[in-house]
């Protein structure tokens, strides 16, 4: 493939899992129970562009996707935490894995873990928890178990990743060569 059609392609793939990432949040809003969950499966596009087309596109369907669901969802909650977190940790996760050492790559992935949290506790806090005088005191059980949680995730993320690259990836490439 030649430069012009390479760039192309990688386009075409960014607007593909931008647009599958917005109608994943769409259903996140629609559905009673699950919600984080389905947010979470939204983020595994901004992973694939990464994997298919490079940080660039993993970016473009991140910024695409925080971008078109903070203007259309009515609810932003979803968005907003896409935005924060789920839609932009696969280029954390990209990032800190190409430095290559586990304790750095750990230390990396926490401090955005925990600084995602402390954004989203506080406006949480402010927002939601005004009244409840007793939220400041879950805070020191919030960040123990979210760490531990946040792990378990990571890990989750890393089978998943690879099991895209195996299924989808390899063969497309594959596909492509002949």
């Amino acid at each position: 493939m030649g430069g012009k059609r390479s760039y192309t392609g990688r386009l075409a793939l960014s607007a593909v899992l931008t647009a599958l990432s917005l109608v994943v949040l769409w259903g996140a809003q629609m559905v009673p129970w699950g919600r984080m969950g389905l947010v979470a499966v939204a983020g595994l596009m901004p992973a694939a562009a990464v994997i298919s087309a490079g940080p660039a596109a993993g970016g473009l369907c991140w910024g695409g996707t925080s971008l078109l669901a903070l203007i259309l969802l009515p609810d932003k909650g979803c968005g907003l935490l896409y935005l924060l977190f789920f839609g932009l940790y696969p280029l954390v996760k990209y990032a800190a894995e190409r430095l290559r050492r586990l304790p750095l790559e750990l230390a990396v992935k926490l401090i955005f873990f925990n600084v995602v949290l402390t954004v989203l506790w506080v406006g949480l806090r402010s927002v939601f928890l005004w009244g409840l005088p007793q939220a400041e005191e879950l805070r020191w059980l919030l960040y123990p178990a979210g760490n531990v949680v946040f792990l378990a995730y990571d890990f989750g993320f890393t089978k998943l990743i690879g099991f895209y690259i195996a299924r989808v990836d390899r063969p497309m490439r594959r596909g492509r060569g002949r």
